[in-house]
């Protein structure tokens, strides 16, 4: 017998406000999810005190909008749950409220699923500001203790949440982060021209793509790339990505070096230009020190970009064995492969090739079937 239908209540705060990478977990996963076309009921809910719509086609779902801003919002979650108050009123009905930004208030009526992306906050605590590690040290306790079910994107993850908090294993469930469709090999030689001429791409680039904070680890790239360019390498070094948190000694580190103008910033990359970029680049380069999933290095390889990675937290998850493996602390290690990569032609097609089979293991199709299996199981327990 098919289950009822289940009314689902999705936060997609961080997607609203664009807060990069738990932004695009909340959008593609409700994009996902509406496409099943499930029979469900699915709602959103974000904080929000600008006004701001979704991007289609999610504006046309009912939302509830609070017009609080990020501060007050974390702490009224706070007050809550230490006054066994909940917050089921400001949100809406629902079977099943689905908290995607690591922030959920006490319930009452509504089940809920709770997504862990990472504990960076505790393994890299000087990598974020202080106000967010204070209030993460002090709330995720109640999360993930509060949450009927728990959601990791990665193996990694659920191991690190089970031995820092001592969780049941069994609410525990890993579902992999996916690859949007538009990410795939660009051919169209006009296309590839535009986009290059429009950006001043280089001939020949490594390629970089995700947001500059020091636990993405660029210090250690802007050396291994200097490293190249001492021995003549003609590449140059091309890094997508706006800045974040603490992102100043990582700058400085740049031009101590004198890479300023080896090194491309082209500015705001356009979503539908991102996948000619990686079509265009010899390599990707990710020397990250810790990422809960790591969604840069799969849509790379999707597009049929080789690729260098870091061997820490969940990164050889992701990569498996379609990409070239470093220890990211290991500065002749990360130049010994970038200059492999570079000057070898067959080993850039071999990875080509096995970056592609790896990335089609990743698809937001999947993510969304297996959480709807979530949503159904939670709401069907006995309170």
């Amino acid at each position: 017998m098919q289950s009822r239908p289940v009314k689902i209540l999705i936060d997609l705060g961080a997607a609203v406000q664009c807060h990069g990478g738990l932004g695009r977990y909340a959008e593609e996963l409700t994009r996902a999810l509406l496409a099943l076309n499930s029979g469900d009921d699915l709602r959103l809910f974000y904080n929000d005190p600008l006004g701001r719509f979704p991007a289609p086609p999610l504006d046309t779902l009912p939302r509830k909008v609070l017009g609080w801003s990020n501060k007050p919002w974390r702490m009224s979650a706070m007050l809550s749950a230490y006054t066994h108050v909940p917050l089921d009123s400001l949100l809406g009905q629902a079977d099943v409220f689905h908290a995607t930004e690591h922030l959920m208030p006490r319930l009452r009526r509504m089940r809920s699923v709770f997504t862990l992306h990472d504990l960076a906050f505790l393994r890299f605590p000087e990598a974020h500001l202080p106000m967010n590690r204070w209030f993460l040290r002090i709330m995720m306790p109640f999360f993930l203790r509060e949450a009927d079910s728990i959601i990791t994107v990665s193996e990694y993850t659920k191991k690190d949440a089970i031995q820092t908090y001592g969780l049941d294993g069994s609410k525990v469930h890993v579902i992999p982060e996916g690859v949007d469709s538009r990410f795939r090999p660009v051919h169209d030689q006009v296309r590839l021209a535009a986009v290059r001429m429009r950006y001043h791409l280089p001939d020949r680039f490594i390629l970089f793509v995700s947001t500059i904070e020091p636990r993405k680890n660029l210090i250690a790239l802007w050396e291994a790339y200097s490293a190249l360019r001492s021995d003549g390498g003609a590449a140059k070094l091309v890094v997508v990505g706006r800045k974040g948190w603490l992102y100043q000694e990582t700058m400085s580190r740049l031009r101590e070096l004198r890479l300023e103008d080896d090194v491309v910033f082209p500015g705001y990359v356009a979503e539908e230009d991102l996948p000619v970029f990686y079509s265009l680049a010899d390599c990707f380069a990710f020397p990250s020190l810790f990422e809960g999933f790591g969604l840069t290095p799969l849509e790379a390889m999707a597009c049929g970009c080789p690729v260098v990675s870091s061997n820490s937290s969940s990164l050889p998850e992701v990569c498996g064995n379609a990409a070239i493996m470093i220890d990211p602390v290991d500065v002749t290690g990360l130049t010994l492969a970038l200059r492999r990569l570079l000057d070898d032609a067959n080993l850039r097609a071999e990875l080509r090739d096995e970056g592609l089979k790896q990335a089609s293991r990743f698809t937001w199709d999947r993510a969304a079937r297996k959480t709807l299996e979530v949503y159904r199981t939670t709401c069907e327990r006995s309170p």
